[in-house]
């Protein structure tokens, strides 16, 4: 399939492995491959019939309609860009841990520290808790708002105990109040990138090790989003900080380069957000001194960036700090501002009253019968987040999958 698309004239994305471009004069086409299931868009309906002509005389290909339902994720046009959800997905969640009918809570963490790898006692079915952690981990495709709950569910699947247990339930309690909850992607007349990073430091009671999250913006959708544990202790907060500027600054590179190869170069500099003044002076002064000898790699690495044009580095105030909710428990009241920061809404009563605006707006979903087995080098990967995903929401024109 890859060499057949290559004689079309796609070429293969450096930074995505399942991402394939075309350009030809001034139009433009993206092909996003998952196993057989295809999304394809393109600048125009004549370009993407094109395409699908061809792929249609070389491959059984079934035409999806327009695009509605991707992997488990609904995709809803709407006047302002798209809206996906996994409503249907959390409802089988729920059913599963036979959770359908609980109580709702109005946050899935409370802002007590994070529990210790020995809470209690073993659970009685582990292979059930690693079942549920997987099943959540898929959610937050779409729900960023989970992202650092399922994190630390994730940290105990080896061993999961009988606290670990009653947090994944607490966290269920959530997930069935918000099940109306998605991402919305909206289209923006820029493509400035932002990033808001944050660390809580040595918030590990069992290694002391901290906790980094970022959350980065391309206009105004999130697009990218994370929360992990630290690989090392951090001998201070400036220190913990700054491993999380570095991590975000590595996803807005990968970014830049990613929309570079969808031909919308981006211009200006990107833009992290720290809420520690000791972080923002650090990628700014040049003088090294042995405080800051066991983090040399990540501070040459921010600085060069900054130093290159590529970066600025500036400070927010903790209450305008949206990458807590990847690093701590918060309260409702913080942890609801915060959520619809993140693009997080309610997409139950989105329409696609957009669509009839767009004169070339085409979406498709197609799936594709392999005439032998796909060759080695398709292998994808799957990212936590829908970089790739926000460019079809700025396009002015069509997209269709395949």
């Amino acid at each position: 399939f890859a060499m057949f698309i290559a004689k079309l004239g796609f070429v293969s994305a450096r930074s995505d492995a399942s991402l394939f471009g075309l350009r030809q004069g001034n139009e433009l086409a993206y092909l996003l491959l998952y196993v057989d299931d295809m999304v394809l868009t393109g600048s125009s309906t004549m370009l993407l019939e094109r395409i699908i002509g061809r792929l249609r005389a070389e491959f059984t290909v079934r035409d999806m309609g327009p695009l509605r339902f991707f992997l488990g994720i609904s995709v809803t046009r709407t006047a302002h860009g798209f809206a996906l959800s996994q409503q249907q997905y959390t409802e089988d969640i729920l059913e599963r841990a036979g959770m359908a009918n609980c109580k709702p809570i109005s946050t899935p963490v409370d802002v007590k520290g994070k529990l210790p790898a020995a809470e209690g006692e073993p659970v009685s079915d582990p292979s059930s808790y690693r079942s549920l952690a997987g099943a959540l981990q898929y959610l937050t495709v779409t729900r960023p708002d989970l992202a650092y709950a399922v994190q630390q569910i994730c940290l105990h699947m080896h061993d999961p105990r009988a606290g670990h247990l009653a947090f994944l339930k607490r966290v269920l309690r959530y997930v069935r109040g918000t099940t109306g909850l998605g991402l919305h992607l909206r289209a923006s007349p820029h493509l400035d990138i932002s990033a808001y990073s944050d660390a809580d430091w040595a918030g590990c009671p069992d290694t002391r090790r901290s906790t980094s999250g970022y959350c980065i913006y391309l206009g105004d959708s999130l697009v990218s989003w994370s929360s992990k544990r630290q690989p090392t202790v951090s001998r201070s907060s400036a220190e913990a900080e700054y491993r999380a500027v570095a991590n975000a600054t590595a996803e807005c590179i990968w970014l830049r380069q990613l929309l570079g190869e969808l031909h919308c170069t981006v211009d200006k500099a990107s833009v992290a957000y720290c809420d520690n003044i000791s972080a923002v002076y650090m990628s700014a002064n040049p003088v090294h001194h042995k405080r800051t000898k066991h983090i040399e790699l990540d501070i040459h690495f921010v600085r060069e960036k900054v130093a290159l044009g590529e970066l600025r580095v500036l400070h927010v105030p903790t209450t305008q700090q949206f990458a807590d909710v990847m690093t701590k428990g918060l309260p409702t009241a913080t942890f609801e501002d915060f959520r619809s920061s993140l693009c997080v809404a309610a997409t139950t009563h989105a329409t696609a009253g957009g669509v009839d605006r767009v004169p070339h707006v085409l979406a498709s979903s197609f799936v594709c019968a392999w005439p032998a087995a796909p060759p080695n080098g398709l292998a994808t990967h799957a990212r936590a987040h829908l970089a790739h995903d926000t460019h079809d929401a700025q396009l002015p024109h069509g997209s269709r999958s395949t």
